[in-house]
């Protein structure tokens, strides 16, 4: 056998059979579901990049799968992209969720009150979408080259640069995630009729917070597994790959199917335009309570056109 068809000579040890499989149909089933979820409930389009990334880690796991008969430079590069990258769009995710979260803020408090810049909806969605592009090249140059014998250090390098500039970003989004959460300023009511104020809230950043400490778990593994390098105990342990990477990337999937993003955000349909007050996030119990006398009305309007027509 051609010692480069070999898959210990890229994964330092033969890939175990079974598990990868089981991965791959786990993450096409959740594909299905997801996208079917975002249809069901009219969901924001952005969600269908949970879909997207599902799929993706789907058809990793069917290139690892081939690893395991017949391993080349190109299926292995191809496998390490589709496995190491599309979990980066989960955090695109939550970085877009939570700045619709702050985006629906509408009171009257809004017209003297000045955010701060990091509060504000565009530097939220564009400042981390930056930093997960930034990562994103990065680890991607560096799986590129990896393979190369002479720029193997270049290589790990690079990988290690974009997974801590994500370390980093993680650490800052989470602290963004606590005070928006913890400011009673923002009240949410979801799309359901069980969601309402604090229980939505509470099962919004559930999901956003907890999605994310998962995949800060599945960058610190990572970080460990490229400074050992090739041969190194993490390297070389599968198991731990399955647990630290596999077992987080699903657990993000089962927490946004459990609570789909979009049922705990309030229907666009029914929002107070910019200079009224808006149900979903009021200052107080006085502006919740104006705020639902104000959506009452439009309630009222809309079912008087309906008849009317």
């Amino acid at each position: 056998m051609d010692s480069q068809s070999d898959p210990t000579y890229f994964f330092s040890y033969v890939p175990m059979n079974i598990v990868p499989e089981v991965a791959a149909g786990l993450f096409a089933l959740f594909a299905i579901i997801q996208s079917l979820q975002t249809f069901q409930t009219q969901g924001p389009y952005y969600l269908l990049l949970l879909s997207i990334t599902a799929l993706s880690e789907s058809v990793g796991y069917g290139l690892r799968i081939l690893c395991i008969y017949r391993t080349t430079k190109a299926t292995f590069i191809a496998m390490t992209l589709f496995l190491l990258l599309p979990p980066n769009a989960l955090a695109l995710t939550n970085y877009k969720t939570l700045g619709e979260v702050v985006r629906q803020w509408r009171t009257p408090r809004e017209q003297t009150y000045k955010r701060a810049f990091y509060l504000k909806p565009r530097f939220i969605t564009w400042f981390f979408f930056l930093s997960d592009v930034l990562s994103f090249l990065l680890q991607a140059a560096g799986v590129a080259i990896s393979t190369q014998e002479e720029k193997r250090e270049l290589a790990k390098n690079a990988v290690l640069l974009g997974l801590a500039v994500q370390l980093l970003f993680f650490a800052c989004f989470l602290l963004l995630c606590i005070k928006v959460y913890r400011s009673p300023e923002y009240r949410i009511d979801g799309r359901r009729s069980r969601e309402k104020g604090n229980n939505a809230k509470r099962r919004l950043f559930a999901v956003i917070i907890g999605t994310t400490l998962l995949l800060y778990v599945r960058s610190v593994y990572r970080v460990f597994e490229f400074v050992g390098g090739y041969g190194s105990w993490v390297y070389g342990a599968e198991w731990l790959f399955y647990v630290c990477d596999t077992l987080m990337v699903l657990l993000c999937f089962a927490l946004y199917d459990v609570v789909e993003p979009s049922e705990c955000q309030q229907d666009p349909a029914l929002l107070v335009p910019r200079a009224s007050t808006c149900f979903i996030f009021a200052n107080s119990d006085a502006d919740a309570a104006a705020a639902a006398t104000s959506h009452m009305h439009i309630q009222q309007r809309s079912c008087t056109s309906r008849n009317q027509q």
